[in-house]
């Protein structure tokens, strides 16, 4: 009877891993490292991107003549910016608003809408919200010559600007001065007549 013929080995076979030694604790880190990485990479992509987005809405609605940005002038760039979702809001609704049509069209992208335009307005209102410093001559003139590339993010300068910088700061002054002067007013009204009430009244008392 003739010898089988051994097969040659192709391998060593891949030790199984159990689920529950320091070799799948270690594998299994390494993969939710991986993942958290994955993670942040993207949410910094997405970060570039919605800072680009709005950067390039800047650019394209720059005033060729100015040389500079008053803070009023920044305060009126921002509003247009605000709105800019308005026309789009009012085709959805204008859709919406035809008969026979069962339930809201495009409801996700609306919500989308209010909520950015909400969260913008709320900043612009409140500590302030980031533009490109438009205001300094310099840091102007490099934004205009920005190509749109999100690597050359870092050159571009930003500030944060709020609603209450479209007021020039000596109408402000002037509106509270006769605020004070009133208060002032008051306050010397109502020394003179604790004044008075003061004063002693002389009596005098009747022996008889």
């Amino acid at each position: 009877m003739p010898k089988v013929l051994k097969g040659k080995s192709t391998g060593r076979e891949k030790k199984v891993i159990h689920p529950y030694s320091r070799k799948a604790a270690q594998i299994t880190r390494e993969a939710h490292k991986q993942d958290k990485k994955e993670k942040m990479k993207n949410e910094k992509a997405l970060r570039l991107n919605l800072i680009g987005e709005k950067l390039q809405w800047f650019h394209n609605h720059l005033d060729p003549q100015k040389k500079r940005y008053s803070k009023k002038d920044a305060c009126e760039l921002i509003e247009r910016y605000l709105s800019r979702f308005s026309g789009e809001l009012e085709q959805i609704e204008l859709h919406n608003s035809i008969k026979d049509r069962q339930g809201r069209r495009h409801s996700s992208r609306e919500t989308v809408i209010k909520q950015t335009m909400e969260r913008e307005r709320q900043q612009y209102g409140g500590y302030g919200f980031e533009i490109p410093d438009i205001l300094n001559g310099s840091n102007l003139k490099t934004f205009r010559e920005w190509d749109f590339d999100l690597k050359k993010l870092p050159n571009i300068k930003m500030i944060k600007v709020c609603a209450d910088d479209a007021v020039p700061k000596k109408h402000k002054k002037k509106t509270n001065l006769p605020i004070d002067l009133d208060l002032g007013e008051l306050e010397l009204a109502g020394q003179s007549d604790s004044d008075e009430e003061m004063t002693p009244v002389p009596f005098c008392l009747s022996l008889s």
